[in-house]
């Protein structure tokens, strides 16, 4: 999945969203989107690489836990046959919002 095929699935959601990060003093109101790919899996052998996929993780930023806004996220995600799981979903008391988090690979 290209850099551009992620970012038209994000639009999706009709929510603001940044890859990685907001610069300093320019994070909307939740709710909003995160998204980053921390890595690459691959596989090769005999010195040659037979399959890689790169590593996404999204993260759902609300003011509250949000079910039915995890709920869409999941579905679009579903939509693209992208196999998802969400790995946190937890209140960040310093940033006093809650933080849903999904890692897959694509």
């Amino acid at each position: 999945m290209t850099y551009e095929q992620i970012n038209e699935m994000m639009q999706e959601m009709e929510l603001p969203f940044a890859y990685h990060h907001y610069a300093e003093g320019e994070s909307p109101e939740p709710p909003f989107l995160l998204f980053l790919s921390p890595g690459e899996n691959t596989f090769s052998a005999d010195n040659s690489m037979y399959f890689s996929s790169k590593m996404l993780d999204i993260e759902l930023y609300t003011d509250d836990k949000d079910w039915e806004l995890e709920k869409k996220l999941e579905e679009i995600l579903d939509k693209h046959d992208i196999a998802w799981e969400q790995t946190a979903s937890e209140w960040l008391e310093s940033e006093k919002m809650w933080e849903s988090l999904y890692e897959m690979e694509v």
